[in-house]
């Protein structure tokens, strides 16, 4: 066989099936790898680390740009506020309905009581949304554009008052148009590029994480939550979020939206990082699903910074969790709501967590509640890995769904063959 005949059929495959074969080969390589051996650990959390950098590298650029032209484009057909309302009614919608039945599976199923063992001093965890806020109008609005790939709120403020500027006067404004659709197509191809070799990155980012799960799993401490919430996750997921789809007009067919979404979906899971997964997304949604721009990039937009329903979902299950392993007196109907409302809320302020969001929201919903249980989050904290995980996965398979519907609603969307998936 020519040497060049293997390299042709790997750059031919299917993204989903190099993140496939990448989670497994990483899967395969961690459940051998000795974790007791901390220079191997260390070695993969270094690997770990330059992997989500890698996979984060090209977000900033293609969604400014995409956003800064979408903003345009819709403003001119008189669409872009009606988008923004009908992804904001999804996102209140689906967040609700997903932590309610998170709640309802958790109290239906309830896990085994996990042992108290806190060893760790508590620290102060803030969502800091006073903060967040400032940082969305710097002292110089370019300032917005030089973060470091966490928060990217700011450049998205900045790319709608851009995208608010270009209406301003044809005239002047059509060279600077045509400059920033360029950028943004240019981008677009660099995403792909770096779409494309994910599969191997995902190799380290599947090995750290296997070594973390085989430990936990061993312990059989965690084992009844670990199975809750990947059973919950797979059928929630995959089984009964696509069935929503069937509410939409015109009706598609749900489960090529799941295959079309896989690729998101592992690398969402296995990063636990939503920025690492966006660029994925993105081309995704566009070539899987023949989404347009202008609804990609806004909807993409809104979903990737207030819709972390997954994530507060796992949070609160995690959290009631919690609550029956410290006391034997249960839990009230009056508490239930209360974490579901506090879930709800905090599920709108985890743009600057797009890698712990599960956890962070799981410590914040235990310094909150107070009575007690301020700490209570450090005793899930050696399964803080998985939380984030399923959290992420959801919120990727949640905001992959609402992007494609309110595309489809609003005539932003065009069907493509599964032949013609990536």
């Amino acid at each position: 066989m020519p040497y060049g005949l293997p390299i042709k059929y790997a750059l031919a495959m299917k993204v989903w099936v190099k993140f496939l074969i990448g989670s497994l080969l990483g899967v395969l390589l961690g459940r051998f790898l000795p974790p007791e051996n901390q220079t191997i650990v260390q070695a993969l959390t270094w690997f770990e680390g330059l992997a989500i950098n890698i996979g984060r590298y090209t977000l900033m650029p293609v969604l400014v740009f995409s956003l800064v032209i979408a903003v345009y484009e819709l403003r001119q057909d008189s669409r872009f506020w009606p988008l923004v309302f009908q992804s904001f009614l999804l996102i209140l919608g689906s967040t609700a309905f997903v932590i309610s039945a998170g709640i309802l599976a958790v109290l239906f199923f309830p896990p085994a009581r996990i042992p108290i063992l806190i060893e760790e001093q508590v620290a102060a965890v803030s969502l800091n949304t006073a903060e967040n806020i400032t940082e969305l109008f710097p002292a110089n609005m370019f300032s917005a554009l030089t973060g470091d790939g966490v928060y990217l709120f700011p450049a998205y403020v900045f790319a709608f008052f851009l995208g608010i500027g270009l209406s301003y006067d044809r005239n002047y404004t059509k060279p600077i148009i045509t400059l920033i659709d360029s950028f943004s197509r240019v981008f677009y191809h660099v995403v792909a590029f770096f779409s494309e070799i994910l599969g191997l990155i995902i190799i380290a980012l599947s090995a750290y994480w296997a070594i973390r799960f085989y430990e936990v799993f061993r312990a059989d401490v965690f084992q009844d939550l670990i199975f809750l919430l990947g059973i919950f996750c797979l059928l929630f997921g995959l089984g009964i979020l696509p069935l929503f789809l069937y509410f939409f007009k015109p009706r598609s067919n749900p489960w090529a939206v799941v295959y079309g979404s896989l690729g998101p979906a592992l690398a969402g899971f296995f990063s636990g990082d939503i920025n690492f997964t966006l660029p994925v997304l993105i081309r995704h949604l566009k070539e899987n699903f023949g989404i347009r721009r202008r609804a990609n990039a806004v909807t993409i937009s809104l979903f990737a910074t207030f819709s972390r329903a997954g994530s507060a979902m796992v949070a609160a299950v995690a959290f009631i969790v919690i609550i029956k392993s410290y006391s034997s007196l249960g839990i009230s109907w009056a508490d239930i709501l209360s974490i579901g409302i506090r879930a709800l809320l905090i599920s709108f302020l985890l743009a600057r967590h797009p890698g712990d969001g599960a956890y962070t929201a799981l410590a914040v919903l235990c310094m909150g509640y107070g009575r007690g249980f301020e700490a209570g989050y450090l005793i899930l904290k050696p399964l803080a890995f998985y939380l984030i995980a399923v959290g992420t996965f959801l919120d990727v398979i949640i905001t992959s769904f609402s992007v494609y519907s309110l595309a489809r609603l609003n005539g932003f969307q065009e069907d493509k063959s599964l032949w013609h998936f990536i």
